[in-house]
């Protein structure tokens, strides 16, 4: 067998995750070349190839390719296994990261195994760079409309290549301080760079060389899934990644998904200044309660945004002059033309070419890697957390399942996973939050519930702001008057759920939310508001009722 070198390349002149993509084509392809990892944030890849191979061969391929290469490092690969470590974490985002430091506070000695970018979804490609984004079109779309006489605004046109530049320096600063620095605080973590996989013999493999580990713990995540759509595969098509990257604003974005980052992207491009239109296969947000979609959708189309519902995308065409959908709805076939596509129809988990099946790890029908109360796998030693185990794709719950994970793991501390009060937001406006179930849900489990609804429109800081868009949805239990779940779409949103999230988790009964004092003219009174309702008429309430 011939020696490997892990070589470290310093690409100059890449603009977009596609230029990575082609990058790693034209590197696998040359001769002892046996992986190439690209990524177009850091300008830089992570090639394992043999030891024949120098930097004038890697230049050759990256200025075919029209790029620069600025450095090339590389150290030999040797076939010795490593030290051991008490746990190795396959993943670098946020439960890779907190299962690290939690470790590490025991004592013990981590190596975090990362092929990519440092940090995972939510600092590069997610949370971070998307809510900036957004922002930054809400800002735009304030300037357009101002509720109150007498005043004047105006909106220019948009620099999207300024937007997006400023966005990607606001994600490096976050990757350098809240990874890169906070794992540096510890010593007893290591980083290991190179693609992990387990042998049939259960070893753990990182670019085929073996890592000893008592404990590994899978935190690899989750990609957007591809619908199989005839022709589809064949385009140019754009991930959430791949259009937050983009130079200049597309004239006609269409959307496939109704999800959440189908819509906080659609709603943020819109407010930039695209036409925007959005197709759903039933409505918006399917899984959640029927109210909630059919408000944000009558919004959204306020604005301006197309929302076709109950809609089949048949086939997709590429061409110079853009796209062309063929959409079937319950009547008609009609061909939608744009010139960018986003594909924003769901994540699938990152368990693929690791080799869990071949060493006994159970895997659900979506690839879910399948774990106990504990977060272990069907696998002895073996632990996972985070996106990759099928649970909901919030970085709060990542971190929580990698903290978990790692106590038990490192410490045998019997923890429980519990996600039955998790809170989620989706970041459009008016924004949408949720904790627990639904009314259909509950009734379907036969409980006999009590359903208060209040319209933003009798909340008084909302008709002080003169933005009365919304509401505020409670489901509770009639006999004890504990919470079951809350649906909240409205500008703030996501800064009311957590009061009911704290009455949920610690037993909180609606008559004694309904008692507490809230100040006036803040949008959290609409809580004690939607309270009241349950046992009150909500128009025979004065604005300030005890």
């Amino acid at each position: 067998m011939k020696t490997e070198r892990r070589w470290v390349l310093g690409i100059e002149g890449m603009t977009c995750g596609g230029c990575a993509r082609g990058l790693d084509a034209a590197l696998t392809e040359l001769e002892g070349v046996r992986d190439a990892s690209t990524s177009y944030p850091e300008g830089r890849s992570l090639v394992v190839a043999t030891a024949d191979l120098d930097r004038a061969a890697f230049a050759a391929v990256v200025e075919k390719k029209g790029y620069t290469l600025t450095s090339a490092e590389s150290d030999e690969v040797l076939g010795d296994a490593r030290d051991a470590y008490d746990l190795a974490i396959i993943g670098s985002g946020s439960a890779g990261v907190a299962a690290a430091i939690r470790a590490a506070e025991s004592n013990a000695r981590v190596a975090i195994v990362e092929a990519g970018v440092l940090g995972g979804t939510c600092v590069n490609v997610g949370c971070v760079p998307s809510k900036t984004l957004i922002r930054a079109a809400e800002a735009r779309h304030r300037a357009t409309r101002v509720p109150f006489a007498g005043i004047q605004t105006s909106a220019g046109e948009v620099d999207l290549s300024a937007v997006v530049a400023q966005k990607d320096e606001l994600v490096a600063e976050l990757r350098q301080a809240k990874y890169v620095d906070v794992l540096a605080a510890y010593p007893s973590v290591s980083i290991i760079r190179g693609r992990a996989r387990f042998s049939p013999s259960g070893a753990l493999l990182v670019d085929e060389v073996p890592v000893r580990a008592n404990k590994v713990l899978i935190a690899t995540g989750s990609s957007p899934t591809v619908p199989a759509i005839e022709g589809l595969a064949d385009t140019p098509y754009l991930t959430s990644t791949e259009l937050m990257e983009l130079p200049r604003r597309p004239e006609h974005l269409i959307v496939l998904g109704a999800g959440y980052v189908a819509l906080e992207l659609g709603q943020a491009f819109a407010r930039l200044g695209s036409r925007v239109t959005v197709l759903a296969r039933s409505r918006l947000l399917s899984s959640d309660d029927p109210e909630v979609g059919d408000s944000l959708a009558e919004h959204l189309r306020a604005e301006g945004v197309e929302v076709r519902l109950g809609v089949t995308v048949q086939h997709v065409d590429h061409s110079k002059h853009g796209f062309v959908l063929r959409v079937q709805d319950s009547e008609t076939s009609i061909e939608l033309r744009g010139d960018q596509l986003l594909v924003a129809t769901g994540r699938r988990p990152n368990s693929g070419g690791l080799g869990l099946e071949e060493v006994g790890v159970e895997l659900g029908a979506g690839g879910e890697i399948l774990v106990d109360e504990h977060l272990r796998t069907s696998r002895a030693a073996l632990y996972a957390a985070g996106d990759v185990t099928g649970d909901p794709s919030f970085v709060y719950v990542a971190a929580y399942a990698g903290n978990l994970a790692a106590d038990n793991a490192i410490n045998d501390a019997g923890r429980s996973y519990d996600v039955r009060t998790v809170p989620a937001v989706t970041f459009t406006d008016p924004a949408v939050a949720s904790v627990g179930i639904t009314e259909a849900e509950a009734r379907a489990q036969g409980i006999d519930v009590m359903v208060s609804t209040l319209p933003m429109s009798y909340v008084p800081r909302a008709v002080a702001a003169r933005d009365t868009r919304g509401f505020i949805k409670l489901v509770a239990d009639r006999e004890t008057k504990l919470f079951l779940g809350a649906r909240i779409v409205a500008p703030e949103a996501g800064e009311l759920i957590q009061p009911i999230v704290m009455a949920m988790k610690f037993g909180i009964r609606t008559d004694q939310m309904a008692g507490l004092l809230f100040p006036y003219l803040t949008a959290v009174e609409g809580l004690k508001l939607a309270c009241q309702v349950f046992d009150k008429d909500v128009t025979k309430l004065s604005c300030c009722a005890a």
